[in-house]
């Protein structure tokens, strides 16, 4: 029987956490040989897809000596934990519900950063590969979905870029697909931190330097994800979170320092005058689009890894995965705190995954109308303003569906949400569409020319209830008894599920 782990703290290595999940019986080991061509793929999709365990593949063909993870921080196995694998990441209990994960990361917000310190020797570097022998083909790289334009050598590693005085260091996910040895291309949008750096370095006429980290320890690679504001050191707020600061190490090749615990580290200089064709690839909102672009290309100088690396891997599409998992609490975070900070009665926010992060549920506190003034549509509609205000538009332009709800709706339950709307959501009056938005271009729905603007209509739906005497009552349990028959009720019932587990032990 599999029982929670002892252990306390941030796992401080990938095969930590790894070890955390396999404790907790959810990691499997896949020991038959699979190959890197779709089999992968369809095993870490299929893993995805039924909340499994994640798969550790031991036994790549053709590549000896590495080691592929799946799925390391979709939904858990435990129906009664989905989000155990991202509270684990951040230090926190398994059972950890995705409405504190949010608190959590929203109070560390308002924290000092802790710069990371540089140390000597780091795991990442127990074998160095320059020259000829930085092969990129040498690495386990897989063929993900059918109809993939290529080889997806990052679908969840970091990219380490900094601005040329240094003064701005940045972690980010975004995707690359393998070119051959020596190269690699993927997105740098235009809304990108790694493109406004970038940018500076184009200024000085220069080609960008890269470290893209794989399997760094997982709380890296969810900040990773985390759309913090311009100029936020991602390392710092991590040290920030945790209390105490990140271990790095100097690259090898290139004038930047990363995880040191990481698995794998390639090296590399971001050309400014050179393209080449990228996708299609399956995406965060599950379709594959049929769209070949132009991507700049990644020159690779080194590659250091650990001994026997385990490199991870995430075959995005139809939620839920690490794209919705990784993003969904980051964007829930900061836009909760943006909501608070223009002074909107606002109990908590949840980017739901299971919309692949375009739903935005937002409680308020019971007295919003004496606080506000508003009526429960022009609040609501303030709530979006604020969300896809200029401040905010790393997280808002997710958003294409804003839901505002009473604060007896637990947000992270898809039977209240549904309740909520279904109830409380009038099919007239309660829907506001809004149009001329920043908006989340990958979303099938929208046309070719919105996607293309990157601006179209998002909907705001009212959800809340009509206020005063007439107001309607729930009935359900944590409202309608008194809280001292709630607690007489609930102590009963879980003595006598204790003496029963006890008894058929």
């Amino acid at each position: 029987m599999h029982t929670n782990s002892s252990q306390t703290g941030r796992p401080r290595s990938l095969r930590e956490y790894l070890s955390r999940l396999d404790e907790i019986g959810d990691l499997r080991r896949i020991d038959w040989e699979v190959d890197t061509a779709y089999e992968i793929g369809a095993i870490t999709r299929h893993s995805s897809e039924v909340c499994a365990p994640a798969p550790l593949f031991t036994n790549i063909r053709g590549y000896s000596g590495y080691r592929v993870v799946g799925a390391p921080l979709a939904y858990s196995s435990s129906a009664k934990a989905r989000m155990a694998r991202v509270a684990i990441a951040l230090g926190l209990a398994p059972t950890t519900p995705g409405g504190q994960i949010v608190e959590e990361l929203a109070a560390a917000m308002h924290r000092e950063p802790i710069a990371p310190v540089v140390v000597d020797d780091a795991p990442c570097q127990e074998k160095v590969l320059v020259g000829d022998a930085a092969d990129l083909t040498n690495l386990p790289t897989p063929l993900l979905h059918v109809g993939d334009g290529g080889r997806y050598i990052n679908t969840i590693g970091i990219f380490v870029v900094a601005s040329p005085d240094r003064k701005w260091t940045n972690w980010s996910i975004a995707r690359a697909m393998l070119i051959d040895g020596k190269r690699m291309t993927g997105i740098v949008s235009a809304s990108q931190h790694n493109n406004v750096i970038r940018q500076m370095w184009q200024q000085r006429g220069e080609p960008m330097p890269f470290a893209l980290v794989q399997g760094a320890e997982p709380s890296a690679l969810f900040v990773g994800g985390m759309p913090l504001r311009d100029g936020v050191d991602e390392a710092g707020f991590l040290g920030g979170l945790f209390g105490e600061p990140m271990e790095t190490v100097r690259c090898k090749t290139v004038d930047l320092e990363v995880p040191a615990s990481a698995e794998l580290v390639i090296e590399g200089y971001l050309a400014d005058d050179e393209s080449w064709l990228e996708g299609p690839t399956g995406e965060y909102h599950g379709y594959l689009p049929t769209v070949r672009k132009n991507r700049p290309v990644y020159h690779v100088t080194a590659i250091t890894h650990r001994k026997e690396p385990i490199l991870p891997v995430v075959c995005a599409g139809k939620p839920v995965d690490e794209d919705h998992t990784i993003c969904g609490p980051g964007i829930a975070a900061v836009l909760l705190e943006e909501l608070r900070r223009a002074g909107l009665p606002v109990v908590s926010a949840w980017v739901v995954p299971e919309s692949a992060c375009t739903l935005l549920a937002v409680s308020v506190s019971p007295d919003w109308a004496q606080l506000t003034g508003l009526s429960s549509t022009d609040l609501a509609r303030r709530i979006l303003d604020v969300c896809k205000a200029p401040d905010t538009v790393h997280a808002g332009w997710w958003i294409s569906r804003l839901m505002v709800v009473n604060h007896d709706i637990d947000l992270t339950d898809l039977r209240d949400l549904l309740w909520a709307w279904s109830t409380r959501c009038h099919p007239v009056t309660g829907r506001v569409v809004v149009m001329d938005q920043r908006i989340p271009a990958g979303v099938v729905f929208y046309s070719a020319a919105e996607r293309s603007a990157v601006r179209g209509p998002v909907e705001v739906l009212d959800c809340l209830m009509p206020v005063g005497e007439d107001a309607p009552r729930s009935t359900a349990f944590s409202v309608n008894f008194p809280a001292d028959l709630q607690r007489r009720v609930l102590a009963r019932l879980n003595h006598e599920q204790q003496s029963v587990s006890q008894h058929q032990s």
